[in-house]
């Protein structure tokens, strides 16, 4: 019997900080037998998070960089998950159609979670920063309010898994 293959896809998962994006992209990751593309784990080794005026720009050469290397890994038969937020829907959109000009279909994942899930997230998240238990981003005040700022909730018509938060 001849097996088909599955033609291979990115898979784009959305939503704000602390959300738990890392969490459900490492479970896509087994499901899928996928490469994880994480822009904060790129900007943590390289440049220790660097949150000063550049964040922003180093971000956006991460970003490109990282979608070159998704349409090789695509190209080569893998499916690859990018596990960074998409906050705005311009960048939805224009991931979407980075993709499409390669003939590669973009999955998009949005990962639903209440204000009170998030604080506790958000809390959890400092607590293991101060304990020495993680290198992740800790949310001030400022990141927060930069998070809400910036964060455009998708529409459903966006969006191909709605993924409710549930705390495990």
């Amino acid at each position: 019997m001849t097996e088909v293959k599955r033609m291979s896809r990115i898979i784009a998962v959305c939503g704000k900080i602390c959300c738990g994006k890392s969490y459900y992209c490492d479970k896509l990751k087994q499901e899928y037998n996928a490469v994880v593309l994480s822009s904060d784990e790129v900007m943590n080794d390289l440049f220790s998070h660097n949150n000063d005026e550049r964040h922003d720009e180093i971000a956006d050469s991460i970003h490109r960089y990282l979608h070159k290397k998704a349409v090789e890994i695509v190209s080569a038969g893998c499916n690859v998950v990018l596990d960074w937020g998409f906050w705005r829907k311009s960048d939805r959109l224009a991931v979407t159609e980075y993709y499409r000009a390669y003939n590669i279909d973009c999955e998009w994942h949005y990962i639903d979670i209440t204000d009170d899930e998030w604080a506790i997230n958000i809390n959890e998240r400092n607590k293991r920063i101060k304990d020495g238990f993680s290198s992740d981003y800790y949310v001030d005040e400022g990141l927060f309010n930069k998070v809400n700022l910036l964060f455009e909730m998708p529409e459903k018509t966006e969006i191909d898994v709605w993924h409710k938060f549930k705390r495990e």
